[in-house]
């Protein structure tokens, strides 16, 4: 069953290849025959046991043709195609990026030309944005290309020496050398980060240039004394999508990079930060029971700082409580890590921090005596639940965002790691019962996969967390690219996960009588077929609308229109109105799109023009993601003709949901 499974996968992978790259990869069909297994593919034991027998005999000879068609055909193949097209990417960006200074320097020295002459410059820079948006997106989608032309070939790779084990394993085993040769390569390890960086920078330029200061949509403007709401989405990524969606939301958004030295700023180059998040709980886990029971003024603690505490980072001590109606108020001030001990203990309640605002902003100011009354309710807070360190939770953060626009934040978090960091046993302690943190993680300068910590103090979780924020009263229309990323087959609809809950359940199983409902999901497959995916969001929204119009008529009320079904997904269309869009396109066209961080504010550009295209789906920008071949197969359903006696079903059996298959 494990190896019938594992075939299909390949299968499947094998069959999602790009097709101007045909010949380049691994040729998994020729390894099959060089093992001369004969009809051996079957994956019942008995089957290739029987295989074995009337297979030929296997020589040195065969042998050695076998690893050199593997190592040294194959896998040099693979690798020089690879980091052949990674040098032509990294030499195009760097292309596009040097063009894209020269229009940059071309506007410092408009000032000293005449006018006509500076708008004959203009004229012509302007001209060759469109071109430049095209090379920037072609660009783009071979990278999420590359990736997975990496990650086919390596699953080949595996695939082929696992099966030479099985068949011909007796006397030879190749796997060991395979995997000591794989390290070696960089192929299906490479980091495309810094040309991530790049590409987001420039389209970040291209957009602003494109619809032009005068054109820029202000942001709404807020009501005063009213604290900003938001409506939060969170989302698990396979890491399999975790390329593809970064690339999808960095078209519309530039990465925002967080600088230590000043403020956030977005820079190509740097690394995402790690960011460590401390919680606090008691003995009996009365704040994780609070959490996961939804009560109303469930209140969690935490300590969180960016990069290594050696490099003195600034700490910040955050009380978050959930309100009734499910908004939440939150505390949170800077603390200096010397200070912490004392201030846990009570002995210390931020007098020097109260000093230094009293002398800025005067003693009898506002933010003094919200400061005052913030730090007396935390330490209460402590002392009545009695509350120390229990859990770490370290991450690094992508953030993204347009300057100046809050209405839609993204963050997105990967090499997600859950360690404890409790000192429940006396006699066994994780972290020093007269300390606030663990020495052994934070004077070592740990990082994930943190190989040095003990079993049972770890849990690792294995997908990215994708958070969407959009400000509450943003238009519809603004946030069309972020409802199809929602609804796609890339990312897998989490509500309510919480970093704080799911470590507590994992590493202190023990401890706790309740659990969030998320956790079977762990041992489920999260991906989706995206024919599947869009055929569940159809469903959802035909369900959805009949709601409102039962509820509608019933109130006497009509609010909600009928629901028209799509033939075919509206990526799908998207794509084919982008691609003749993007040559004539205008500045506001190219303009929409708009996003924002998870910890900082954007601007988003002004909204589509009436002639341009009511959806801009995630396949307009992802073409590998066209489901053509779906809409068609659905017009040919549609002029099928049943014969006498049978009816449509209505549902077909594939789309009910994945096969499950039970041994008796």
């Amino acid at each position: 069953m494990v190896l019938k499974r594992s075939f299909c996968l390949l299968a499947l992978a094998l069959s999602s290849i790009y097709e101007p790259w045909k010949s380049k990869y691994i040729d998994y069909p020729k390894l099959k025959s060089l093992l001369k297994e004969g009809d051996g593919d079957s994956p019942n034991g008995r089957d290739s046991a029987r295989s074995k027998e009337k297979a030929p005999d296997w020589t040195e000879e065969d042998e050695g043709a076998f690893v050199d068609e593997l190592v040294n055909v194959q896998l040099e193949k693979v690798n020089a195609f690879h980091d052949e097209t990674h040098r032509s990417l990294r030499d195009r960006t760097t292309d596009c990026e040097s063009r894209l200074q020269e229009l940059a320097d071309s506007d410092k020295q408009e000032t000293s030309k005449d006018d006509q002459e500076a708008e004959k410059a203009e004229a012509k820079g302007e001209e060759d944005l469109p071109g430049m948006l095209q090379k920037l997106d072609s660009i783009t989608e071979e990278i999420n290309e590359l990736e997975k032309y990496s990650r086919i070939n390596y699953t080949g790779f595996l695939k082929a020496a696992k099966k030479h084990d099985r068949v011909r394993g007796s006397q030879y085993r190749v796997r060991p050398l395979l995997q000591v040769r794989l390290a070696a390569l960089p192929f299906n390890s490479e980091d495309y980060s810094s040309l991530l960086y790049q590409l987001s920078a420039m389209y970040s330029f291209v957009r602003e240039r494109l619809k032009g200061q005068q054109e820029r949509t202000s942001p709404e403007p807020e009501a005063k004394g009213r604290a900003v709401q938001y409506k939060s989405y969170k989302f698990w990524v396979h890491p399999e999508n975790l390329l593809e969606v970064k690339t999808y939301v960095f078209r519309r958004l530039p990465v925002l990079v967080y600088n230590p030295q000043d403020a956030k700023t977005v820079e190509g180059g740097q690394q995402d930060p790690r960011i460590t998040s401390l919680y606090f709980d008691n003995a009996g886990f009365s704040l994780y029971t609070d959490k996961v029971g939804k009560d109303s003024g469930a209140s969690s603690l935490r300590l969180r700082w960016a990069g290594h505490l050696k490099d003195k980072p600034e700490i910040f001590l955050e009380k978050k409580t959930t309100e009734e109606g499910g908004n939440s108020d939150e505390v949170r001030f800077p603390i200096k890590a010397k200070y912490i001990n004392d201030f846990l203990s009570d002995r210390y309640k931020m007098e020097k921090s109260l000093d230094k605002l009293q002398e800025r902003q005067g003693s009898g100011s506002s933010a003094v005596n919200q400061m005052r009354s913030s730090v007396d309710a935390i330490q209460k807070f402590i002392k009545e639940n009695e509350l120390q360190p229990m859990l770490r939770a370290n991450y690094k953060r992508t953030a993204f965002q347009i300057p100046g626009d809050d209405r839609v934040r993204v963050s997105l978090d990967t090499d997600v790691a859950f360690l404890r960091e409790d000192s429940l046993d006396p006699e066994r302690p994780c972290r020093d019962p007269s300390d606030w943190h663990r020495a052994d993680i934070d004077a070592n300068e740990m990082e994930f996969p943190f190989t040095g910590i003990r079993r049972g103090e770890i849990s690792r979780f294995p997908y990215a967390l994708l958070e969407i924020k959009v400000r509450e009263g943003v238009k519809r229309k603004v946030n069309d690219w972020v409802n199809d990323l929602m609804s796609s087959h890339l990312v897998k609809e989490a509500p309510r996960f919480s970093k704080f809950v799911h470590g507590i359940a994992q590493l202190f199983e023990d401890h706790v009588n309740s659990f969030p409902f998320w956790l079977s999901n762990l041992e489920t497959d999260i991906r989706r077929d995206p024919e599947t995916a869009f055929h569940e969001e159809q469903e959802k929204k035909a369900k959805h609308a009949a709601e409102e119009q039962a509820v509608g008529s019933f109130i006497g009320s009509h609010t909600s229109r009928a629901f028209t079904a799509a033939v075919g997904s509206p990526i799908s269309k998207s794509l084919e109105a982008n691609k003749k869009k993007s040559v004539v396109q205008t500045g506001d066209q190219v303009a929409q799109e708009t996003d924002s961080d998870e910890d900082e504010e954007g601007t988003s550009g002004p909204t589509a023009a009436a002639a341009a295209p009511q959806h801009q789906g995630l396949q307009s920008f992802l073409p590998s993601f066209s489901s053509s071949r779906y809409g068609r197969s659905r017009q040919r359903e549609k002029n099928t003709q049943l014969p006498p006696g049978v009816r449509d079903p209505g549902r077909w059996i594939k789309d009910t949901g994945p096969v499950v298959v039970e041994p008796k």
